[in-house]
């Protein structure tokens, strides 16, 4: 085994513990959601699956992700490094990691979104490895093993991702998540004023290759991991020519031959609505759901915030118009705006009515450093210090125009009214009437399903208020919507995790 000198002690292997701290229970959590299904997890960490795979191959690594596994006293006295990579909604948790670390004698090393933005305010970490792991990470172990490692390892340069290994998704407990992810592209060509996507990984959309994407796949398929998979991209569609291109093609070839084994969901811009053959590409390889960031029916706030795709548009024809292509649209939405008129509640629960968009993610206005948002309210002075990261808690870190009191309780009042129990089913049923998959495999019937039906069945159709709602889409859409149903229950489920977390 080869020896390396890290100052004056030389080891022959390096044991490095990957810890993800814990995030709350959220919207996005789907906590309540995943109890249904008995998963801990949505999805793994791939930022430090990524970093897993960038480190030395002789050096020990072991995940240890919050969400799924408690960290134990034994894992951090295994370890010679503690790596801990986080976002902001992570603060809490990743602050009592580094604090039981540091009480042990371990060197930490830190990096991810919440600590590139907010290094300073982390004076007890040992090594900062921030932005993009691919350009920092090998200078910082170059160092390392010189015996001159430095606190403090940042760039402006942005990442070549075709050099990107194949995440280490076989250090993670696969088992204990509902889906697996994977990336195919960084950055985003559009700027909206409240979004650090471009500000921590630029405005060009740099993509992998496509054959990148297929060994990513082969290796999640010799793991055994059959079912979902999350492409994480904030716009998978920023590159739309290459998609159609490269991507695409390898994809839809790809499944076929291995006989469809994965159904597909992501992030895009909503001017994927305009692009047919894109989209009829994407539902044959097996793109089932589609996020969008609508964020606002009224034009003046879109144009406020430079959401520029969603402009010049008719948004409600646009998310029909994918819907029908053969997507579940689920839907971003801000209030909080500058020019929110009074009625902004109610157009906001109009639309998202008449959408049919079952999964509606409604927020309030939140301003993240480095964004050229936070750039602007600071110097108007309307920047409170605290920011949780988790924009539907029913805090800002914005002093919105309209007045706190008027913006919670008119938050307050969407969320009530959208996921009560008989608005919710209504809009579950509206969408399942127009939806027809066109998919090769809608779903990858496990025992897990089974176990969500009856669990569903006896939580939500005995227990909970709207049992009557939940019976009446049971039946119906066993009977006029028998290939989807399953579907059907997911979002029941989805509906009560909605409700519990809003209720919190």
């Amino acid at each position: 085994m080869r020896e390396f000198k890290v100052g004056e002690k030389w080891m022959d292997r390096v044991k490095v513990l990957l810890v993800y701290p814990e995030y709350p229970n959220t919207f996005w959590s789907f906590r309540y959601a995943l109890n249904f299904i008995s998963k801990k997890a949505s999805h793994p960490p791939l930022g430090l699956l990524t970093v897993a795979a960038l480190l030395p191959e002789e050096w020990e690594k072991r995940l240890i992700d919050m969400n799924v596994s408690p960290l134990k006293e034994e894992d951090l006295q295994w370890a010679d490094y503690v790596f801990v990579g986080a976002m902001s909604i992570q603060e809490h948790s990743g602050r009592d990691v580094l604090r039981r670390a540091k009480e042990l004698g371990k060197i930490t090393v830190a990096g991810g979104p919440l600590f590139t933005v907010r290094y300073d305010e982390f004076e007890d970490v040992d090594h900062f490895v921030l932005n993009e792991a691919e350009i920092n990470l090998p200078f910082f172990i170059e160092d390392l093993r010189a015996g001159r490692a430095k606190k403090i390892y940042k760039t402006d340069d942005l990442a070549d991702i075709t050099r990107t290994p194949v995440p280490r998704y076989d250090i993670a407990e696969m088992r204990k998540y509902a889906s697996m992810c994977i990336q195919y592209s960084r950055g985003c060509p559009f700027d909206c004023e409240f979004c650090e996507i471009t500000f921590l990984f630029g405005r060009r959309p740099r993509t992998k290759e496509g054959r990148q994407i297929i060994n990513e796949l082969e290796f999640l398929y010799k793991l055994g991991w059959r079912g979902s998979v999350f492409f994480v991209d904030d716009n998978f569609v920023g590159n739309r020519r290459k998609l159609k291109e490269d991507l695409m093609p390898l994809l839809i070839a790809w499944q076929k031959k291995k006989n469809y084994p994965y159904t597909f969901y992501t992030e895009a811009s909503i001017n994927v609505s305009d692009d047919e053959e894109l989209m009829d590409l994407m539902v044959q390889a097996g793109f089932n759901a589609l996020f969008v960031g609508i964020e606002s029916p009224h034009v003046e706030s879109l144009e406020e915030c430079g959401k520029n795709p969603n402009v010049r548009r008719n948004l409600l024809e646009s998310v029909k118009k994918i819907q029908t292509a053969g997507f579940d649209v689920q839907g971003g939405f801000i209030v909080g705006f500058d020019n929110d008129p009074p009625n902004i509640f109610d157009k906001i629960v109009d639309f998202v009515m008449q959408s049919n968009i079952v999964t509606a993610m409604v927020g309030l206005l939140n301003a993240p450093e480095g964004t050229r948002l936070y750039r602007r309210l600071k110097n108007e002075g309307r920047i409170l210090k605290f920011m949780t990261g988790d924009n539907t808690d029913f805090c800002t870190n914005v002093i919105p125009k309209m007045g706190l009191e008027t913006l919670i309780k008119g938050y307050e009042r969407i969320v009530k009214t959208l996921y009560m129990p008989k608005m919710y089913y209504k809009r579950v049923k509206g969408f399942l009437k127009v939806f027809e998959p066109r998919q090769k495999r809608i779903f990858h019937i496990k025992w897990m399903h089974i176990e969500a039906l009856v669990k569903s069945m006896f939580v939500l159709g005995l227990k909970e208020k709207g049992r009557w709602e939940y019976w009446k889409l049971f039946f119906w859409s066993l009977i006029f919507k028998p290939r989807i149903f399953p579907l059907s229950i997911t979002f029941a489920i989805y509906g009560y995790h909605f409700r519990k977390v809003f209720e919190r």
